[in-house]
């Protein structure tokens, strides 16, 4: 497997680009005084090292899921398919044939509440 690293450079020198310009114009404190340049180039410097370093940690942390698991091999393979606990799921006509839907309160109580 091959890996370019010209993706994460270009990525992290955005950054720096962008920490420099930022620094370089917020600073120096306003437009009478001079710009500070080694400000700027020292966060851009850290933004460059901390972004690179970042994405470097990422990619090495990088594992792909084994082959088996995206088989569908658990529990519940496909939510149309299968109902809680892994009991097959009525389908939508055996469910208004029933009258005993997923919404329905009125199961378990009857008209002789002893409440």
């Amino acid at each position: 497997m091959r890996t370019s690293v010209k993706g994460p450079l270009m990525f992290s020198a955005f950054w720096a680009v962008l920490a420099f310009i930022a620094t370089l114009i917020f600073a120096s404190g306003g437009t009478a005084k001079a710009p500070r340049f080694d400000l700027a180039f020292i966060a851009a410097g850290i933004a460059f090292i901390v972004i690179l370093v970042v994405l470097a940690m990422l990619a090495m942390g990088h594992k792909p899921n084994a082959e088996h698991l995206g088989k569908g091999s658990g529990v519940n393979l496909s939510s149309r398919n299968t109902g809680h606990g892994g009991h097959p799921a009525r389908s939508q006509a055996e469910t208004d044939a029933s009258g005993h839907g997923a919404g329905d309160t009125s199961r378990g109580t009857s008209g002789d509440d002893p409440r």
